[in-house]
């Protein structure tokens, strides 16, 4: 039996770890790759693992049956459930913080102050969507300035 209190705290722990060290230390090659490999990497694995297993019945599916993504109601179905709640959370974490890690690259790659990064970051950590769009309007005129859009 998966105890999913115990890996939604562990996805938790992970992604905090890594988003800490994304916002304060130094950004070396090693960091980044600590946050792109043992941060992203991982949560996309823990999250292919829950999803794999509740698709193919090697997890025991929550009661309402299977996923139906083509719904509200369905996808409340998902969601309604200790296993649904962690391998979605899992998700929002790992794509979060995929991009938190786009923005500290481009961020340093467009000479963009830490300091002006570290709010975006912290937005995205808590509202991914936020902290992107936020990004997207600080990034433009760096990009100009600097005569590209990579």
């Amino acid at each position: 039996m998966i105890d999913w209190n115990a890996v939604f705290s562990m996805v938790n722990l992970l992604a905090l770890i890594a988003w800490v060290g994304l916002i304060f230390l130094p950004r070396w090659p090693a960091l980044l790759s600590g946050v792109l490999y043992l941060g992203v990497g991982l949560l996309c694995l823990i999250y292919a693992t829950g999803l794999i297993g509740l698709l193919s019945g090697l997890i025991p599916k929550p009661q309402g049956g299977g996923a139906d993504f083509t719904t509200i109601a369905g996808v409340r179905s998902i969601f309604a459930s200790d296993p649904g709640v962690t391998i979605g959370w899992t998700h929002y974490l790992a794509f979060d913080l995929f991009v938190g890690l786009w923005i500290a690259r481009d961020g340093d790659a467009k000479n963009i102050s830490r300091f002006i990064q570290a709010p975006v970051l912290f937005a995205t950590f808590m509202a991914g969507p936020l902290g992107l769009g936020l990004w997207l309007l600080i990034r433009e005129p760096a990009a100009r300035k600097q005569g590209r859009f990579r």
